[in-house]
């Protein structure tokens, strides 16, 4: 006799939840672990770059080898997400010794707990079983936000009917020559939507690119595209870890599009997930060229940029009334002093307006050096934001000429912006902090 699941929320906050593999499924459950505030256990000998990054800003332990029954030992949950089912099983059976709830990806009729779809709308989670069907459950949730997108407010009254609401089904075809699939000889090929996934906040990706992301077959993501983004797939997607983390390894570009048009010419719909907008700093115009090259249809969904984005969250408009009339988005990625850096940043030292500088925390002594021996004054006011709209969100304030040694002093890491410029200071108030937007 089947019986139905008992749905419930877990308030994991401060406790201990072990996952067990560091693939792309782990991946894809970790962030929605973090942000429920868990005390998170990884056990994987090996983990993707995405992994390893919230294991480098300490939001996660990770022990470095296979699983071993002490792995349990304080734990309220356990997550399995790896593909051996034997190694599954001997997981499962001590979680059972320990009445401890399991969640296994290799088979959900060996868990004693499923995940559910899941979507978000500001402080409103909708969970939701589809009976073991996880399509059924995905066409559930989906429909329902929707539903909640359609409805303007924080909040939706239980007893207000919504006015025009969308119903789900089949989505509208893109114009010709912008995104369709497209037949050749030995069958249809499918498409490459390249999504800018904004700063970092989930909510902040474009209608239309989380709707590309729910018709994916293949999702090529970074590693700074939100993870709660990535929870919401479909179990059968495949999830191709691109992840640049900065300075540390990386997957080639050129593997990169590879992996676009091998799976497009296979018929499968794939979206490049991109960290902001995939045309500032993003490479999504060799990707472009890359698919244009082979005949692959591409779609380009832009984002919300971390530029004029991150400032914004900390207080810091780019622009403000006889204050900036220009800013400047620069990559500090290449030192000032390198013979391949394409940036003059003399000319720009010689600006009066706000400069931003992305991916610049390693070169920042170097950068705040060049900018003041060229004549911009050592006063000039600075912000560095790190992991903006983020839970993780820090931000300092300094000078140019001091910036430098207090972001080693505050442990500031990437990814990170830097504002320089009188902006800084815009919102400040004679004897009050820096006015800052309230999140919701």
């Amino acid at each position: 006799m089947s019986t139905n699941p008992y749905p419930l929320g877990l308030r994991l906050a401060g406790r201990r939840v072990v996952v067990v593999g560091g693939g792309a499924v782990a991946s894809r459950r970790v962030p929605a672990l973090l942000d429920a505030g868990a005390d998170v256990l990884l056990v994987a000998p090996e983990v993707t770059p995405a992994l390893r990054a919230h294991v480098d800003a300490g939001r996660l332990h990770w022990r470095p080898r296979r699983f071993a029954p002490d792995d349990l030992d304080g734990a309220w949950l356990v997550q399995v997400a790896v593909d051996d089912p034997l190694a599954a099983a001997s997981v499962s059976a001590v979680a059972d010794e320990r009445r401890i709830f399991c969640v296994r990806a290799d088979d959900r009729t060996a868990a004693t707990a499923w995940t559910p779809a899941v979507t978000r709308h500001g402080p409103v989670t909708v969970a939701v079983l589809g009976g073991g069907d996880p399509h059924r459950a995905m066409g559930v949730r989906d429909a329902v936000r929707e539903l909640l997108a359609a409805r303007t407010g924080p909040l939706v009254d239980p007893g207000e009917p919504v006015a025009d609401a969308p119903v789900a089904g089949p989505p509208e075809p893109t114009p010709a020559g912008s995104g369709d699939a497209v037949t050749r000889p030995g069958g249809p090929v499918g498409r490459v939507s390249l999504v800018g996934a904004g700063p970092g906040d989930p909510e902040l990706i474009t209608v239309k690119g989380w709707r590309l992301l729910t018709e994916a077959d293949v999702v090529v993501a970074d590693r700074l595209v939100p993870g709660l983004l990535l929870d919401e797939l479909r179990p059968d997607v495949e999830l191709v870890d691109a992840a640049k983390i900065p300075y540390g390894p990386s997957r080639a570009q050129e593997e990169i599009n590879r992996i676009l048009v091998d799976r497009a010419l296979a018929g499968k719909v794939v979206v490049r997930l991109k960290g902001g907008d995939p045309y500032v700093f993003g490479r999504g115009g060799e990707e472009l060229l890359a698919c244009a090259e082979a005949g692959v249809p591409v779609t380009v969904v832009p984002g919300v940029t971390s530029a004029v984005a991150v400032p914004a969250a900390a207080g810091v408009p780019v622009t403000h009334r006889a204050v900036a009339h220009e800013f400047t988005v620069v990559s500090g990625h290449v030192a000032p002093d390198s013979p391949v850096s394409l940036v003059r940043w003399e000319a720009l030292a010689g600006l009066r307006g706000t400069l931003v500088v992305l991916m610049g925390l390693k070169n920042l002594a170097a950068i705040a050096d060049t900018l003041t021996r060229h004549g911009r004054d050592a006063a000039t006011p600075v912000a560095v934001i790190q992991e903006g709209t983020t839970g993780g969100q820090r931000s300092l304030r300094s000078t140019l000429g001091a910036v430098a040694a207090d972001v080693v002093a505050a442990g500031l890491r990437p990814p990170a912006i830097v504002v320089i410029g009188d902006v800084v200071d815009a919102l400040t108030l004679p004897g009050r902090p820096a006015a800052r937007p309230s999140a919701s």
